[in-house]
């Protein structure tokens, strides 16, 4: 991985976890269909225990990853499955995690019950290691009926400076806290004799999460419907965890140059500092079935008065976990290894992230192995297939004879620039190009003067990525900033 990383505006080196901006080996940053993410730390690793994201009938397991830099990740399979629960049988939802009394407790939603007649609900789970195996703690649900019109699903646990545990939860527009006993298999009831308060904000759908900061309750949630492109992310402060709650803004929202159906998070503050993470799940843009949902992270910040930034979701990959999850290639052979992404020779060998940028300005630190053609940069690009120019977009490239050019296809080639540039076979040059409107800058190893200036109104938008032509390149530190 090139030390070149640490030119790119808004990006930071691997060596300093609590500064990234979002997942620095990209988003989604584990394999696979996940949605509904929450997270602990445990024992100075951070812990991942998503849904996975399948058909009701296949949601029979959880699968739990683990991690001690956010960046490599380790799949822990079936930490939990309906073997272990008697009563659970399909759309194992939503786990939450938390330690305590030297166990390790995995909240989860079971069946999804539609009334007080079916067995279902929210179930508690007990292991002696963080991946476990986790078995059924009571040999029934903990809560297994509708209570405010609240569906017993999401559940997301919150333990509070004092040692009390709360217990928050809810679907069907409704929102629910409850009080856990110290031994997190029971329910305990608050100063009034009652055992549930409701607690549902405005817009609320599902997903509850709440964290303390500065002495304040942030209770967070997800609006809109779980299929659509309307699925977000809102929140609310309060004085006590029992509210009232004062509505803020909505947060995370779909990105139409990045992802859809943005939303059910967590919340990770990295121990001893100010450093936040937002986790959440979201859908790629091409993707049109309800349970194709992956898990990303990217940075959440707060203003002076302690509300939170709009969430800005990151696009870029320094392959340092030697993988090349959400990419899709077209010709050529790719490999992520040794903290960067690498193509044989091919004629018009492409690999693009699902993304669809306007303006924006893409870098990418690209090193040629062998040949004696070009590699680089493909931005606004629609319409890939696999074949020499088989796409409509833009590419720049760094040649092996010593030049930069730009050009566009459109199952054709047509040149638009180029400009002789220093480099050598083997080593990194870092290529950037910012594309707004219809101004095209090319830079080589230059942040401020460009090799190439041009004016085309071709194309206007697409994904990104990079591309190879009759040689052998390897490709690091790609991101996208607007």
């Amino acid at each position: 991985m090139s030390s070149l990383l640490a030119v790119t505006s808004g990006i930071t080196p691997v060596a300093s976890a609590a500064e990234f901006e979002t997942a620095v080996a990209g988003n989604p940053f584990v394999d696979g269909w996940y949605a509904d993410p929450d997270v602990a730390t445990y024992g100075g690793q951070y812990w991942v225990y998503p849904t996975s994201s399948r058909p009701y009938d296949q949601q029979t397991y959880l699968d739990a990853f683990s991690s001690e830099d956010l960046v490599h990740w380790t799949k822990h399979p079936k930490v939990l499955t309906t073997a272990n629960v008697s009563w659970a049988r399909r759309a194992v939802w939503a786990p939450a995690p938390v330690q305590r009394n030297g166990k390790y407790y995995l909240y989860f939603g079971a069946n999804d019950i539609q009334s007080n007649a079916e067995l279902g609900g929210i179930g508690v789970a007990v292991a002696d290691r963080p991946e476990g195996p986790y078995v059924d703690a009571i040999g029934k649900p903990l809560i297994g009926q509708f209570v405010n019109g609240a569906q017993p699903i999401d559940q997301d646990v919150f333990v509070d400076d004092d040692g009390q545990a709360y217990m928050y939860y809810g679907g069907w527009q409704h929102a629910n806290v409850v009080k856990l006993n110290s031994d997190m298999t029971s329910l305990g009831t608050f100063a009034d004799g009652s055992t549930y308060k409701e607690i549902t904000p405005p817009n609320y759908t599902e997903g509850s999460q709440v964290f303390k900061r500065n002495g304040k309750y942030y209770l967070m949630w997800s609006e809109g419907g779980w299929t659509g492109p309307d699925y977000s992310v809102s929140y609310a402060i309060a004085d006590s965890p029992l509210g009232p709650f004062t509505r803020g803004e909505k947060i995370l929202t779909q990105d139409a140059a990045v992802a859809k159906g943005s939303g059910h998070n967590a919340v990770l503050n990295l121990p001893g500092t100010n450093t936040w993470y937002i986790f959440y799940h979201r859908r790629p843009l091409s993707e049109t079935d309800g349970n194709h949902r992956q898990v990303a992270y990217d940075r959440m910040r707060f203003n002076a008065d302690g509300t939170i930034q709009h969430i800005v979701m990151g696009v870029q990959d320094n392959f340092a976990d030697n993988n090349a999850v959400g990419w899709k290639t077209y010709g050529s052979t790719w490999s992520a290894a040794g903290g960067s992404y690498r193509a044989t020779a091919s004629a018009g060998g492409k690999a693009l992230l699902d993304t669809n940028f306007t303006n924006a300005t893409y870098d990418t630190d690209v090193t040629i192995t062998s040949g004696n053609g070009d590699a680089g940069v493909v931005f606004r690009a629609t319409q890939a297939t696999v074949g020499t120019d088989a796409y409509r977009g833009y590419y720049a490239g760094l040649t092996t004879a010593g030049r930069v050019v730009l050009g566009k296809a459109n199952n054709n080639w047509t040149p638009l620039a180029g400009a002789p540039v220093t480099l050598q076979r083997g080593v990194a040059c870092h290529l950037r190009i910012q594309a707004i409107g219809t101004s095209i800058k090319v830079y080589v190893n230059n942040a401020a003067t460009p090799s190439i200036s041009v004016t085309d109104t071709s194309f206007a938008s697409g994904a990104n990525g990079v591309r190879v032509f009759n040689t052998a390149a390897a490709f690091d530190n790609v991101a996208v900033t607007r």
